[in-house]
């Protein structure tokens, strides 16, 4: 699964040019995203919450945090978010099932570190 973590972050961190690439190919087609800030249904509003995201932050990276915690079809794992090369400034936490295709169907995330 830590192949999955890694297609889940480099969605995170495309370009514009590359992330529908990334969705058609790593996520499938009825793929939820929820988190505090965002419900995304779908590829094109996981597209929106990603671009709003590095709109937010535009010089900054995610990152793999620690191990990766999985089995069956999920995965759990902590996420960093700040300037390449730094500590995150956000620190997050966030479990990923699969389809039987292994692509990325259902995300549940939660903020564990926000600067004030």
């Amino acid at each position: 699964m830590n192949d999955i973590v890694t297609r889940y972050l480099e969605t995170w961190n495309a370009t514009d040019e590359r992330l529908p690439e990334l969705l058609a190919e790593h996520w499938s087609e009825d793929c939820l995203y929820v988190d505090p800030l965002a419900v995304a249904e779908g590829r094109e509003a996981v597209a929106a919450t990603v671009r709003a995201a590095r709109a937010q932050f535009p010089d900054f990276v995610f990152t793999p945090v620690g191990a990766v915690d999985a089995h069956h079809q999920q995965a759990r794992f902590q996420w960093g978010l700040g300037p390449a090369g730094e500590e995150p400034v956000i620190v997050g936490f966030d479990v990923v099932v699969v389809d039987a295709e292994q692509r990325i169907q259902d995300v549940r995330g939660f903020l564990d570190k926000v600067p004030a």
